[in-house]
């Protein structure tokens, strides 16, 4: 055996090792594949426009998602922001579902300020350096989600929140 396996190279495969064909793997394995394949193809597409529009690592720009989006969450009813979750990347939503803050069920009444400030706190930023987070995260959320859905979203917002979420960066 030993020497077959020399004759054949070393990095030969065994006929054991050969990967198995397409058509020997159940099709819901396949399907459950290409899902997982779409989802994480999704959030790195997601995560790659945050990362041009805000000037941030990967890593950073999560974090930043992550704080935006709970803040902007806890700002709307729940049923909208479950509307919202349905168009976001599905592994930017199992984050946000992590997040402590997301036991209210009526929305908090804040402005702007706070959502700044909070977010700020979240990421440890100095208060010059927030608002373009947030813009760069609110945008990468509208491209992300139908111009209704944003419309939707908008409409629950006061004015001064409205400003952030409907200008671009």
């Amino acid at each position: 055996m030993a020497d077959n396996r020399e004759q054949q190279g070393k990095g030969a495969p065994q006929e054991g090792d050969r990967p198995a064909s397409r058509r020997d793997v159940p099709i819901e394995v396949r399907r459950k594949l290409r899902h997982e394949s779409r989802t994480s193809q999704t959030y790195k597409a997601f995560l790659n426009h945050l990362c041009e529009r805000g000037g941030m690592s990967p890593a950073v720009a999560e974090q930043a998602a992550v704080s935006v989006l709970c803040a902007l969450e806890q700002r709307i009813l729940a049923d909208e922001a479950l509307d919202m979750e349905a168009q976001l990347p599905r592994k930017l939503t199992d984050l946000i579902h992590r997040c402590e803050k997301h036991e209210e069920e009526l929305p908090e009444k804040f402005g702007r300020e706070h959502l700044l400030k909070r977010v700020g706190e979240d990421l440890s930023l100095n208060p010059d350096a927030v608002e373009p987070v947030v813009r760069a995260v609110l945008d990468a959320i509208r491209h992300q989600i139908t111009e209704g859905e944003a419309e939707d979203v908008m409409s629950q917002l006061p004015e001064d929140l409205r400003d952030l979420w409907g200008r671009a960066v």
